[in-house]
């Protein structure tokens, strides 16, 4: 009785060792698919957030006794952000725009606005520039007789509002010049007077 009664003991524990390991096991895979599905969850919130049209708009005010003014619309959709900039009030001829790191325009000259944006401390350069440029060096535009002007891109670059600080433009400030750049003289292209800026910010 005693051989039976200690096989009976040990098949139980057996039986009951092996529930639990059961139990055990399905309690992982439990937790394995919730915490797929949590993964799953932020990446649509992600890929919602991405998909979302978000859209500021500023306007440009005269700085260093100019009359340049005008409004520069930042738009991003689908991870890529669109500007487009109408200026007026500027001499005839090629002007520099840039984004500059603070969205401060108090000073009468703008350099409240600070040097360059330049998140990853590249060297000044044109856009695209396989040697390095800035992420605020945005380029030349052209104002006519007029002294009215326009200039617009797109970039996967920038992003409004995001958590990527070496991407996200709000914040920052835009800046029309004087002159041209000519994209090699450091830090800034030597593009004379800041005549417009605004700051980006949204209302």
């Amino acid at each position: 009785m005693k051989k039976v009664s200690i096989v009976f003991s040990a098949l139980a524990l057996m039986a009951f060792t092996s529930c639990n390991d059961g139990k055990k096991k399905d309690s992982e895979e439990m937790d394995k698919m919730e915490q797929s599905d949590m993964e799953k969850d932020e990446m649509m919130k992600e890929k919602e957030e991405m998909m979302k049209e978000k859209t500021v708009t500023i306007q440009l005010e005269s700085k260093s006794e100019s009359n340049a003014t005008g409004t520069v619309s930042f738009t991003e959709k689908d991870g890529v952000v669109k500007m487009e900039s109408k200026l007026t009030g500027l001499e005839p001829g090629t002007h520099a725009i840039h984004i500059h790191e603070k969205g401060d325009c108090s000073a009468p000259d703008g350099k409240s606005a600070g040097g360059h944006w330049n998140p990853t401390f590249e060297q000044h350069g044109k856009w695209g520039d396989a040697e390095g440029y800035h992420k605020g060096d945005i380029g030349n535009f052209e104002a006519d007789e007029n002294g009215d002007g326009s200039i617009a891109m797109q970039t996967d670059e920038w992003c409004i509002g995001c958590d990527d600080s070496k991407k996200n433009i709000l914040g920052k400030g835009i800046i029309v010049h004087q002159g041209a750049d000519d994209f090699t003289s450091q830090p800034s292209g030597a593009a004379g007077a800041r005549v417009s800026c605004g700051g980006i910010i949204e209302q």
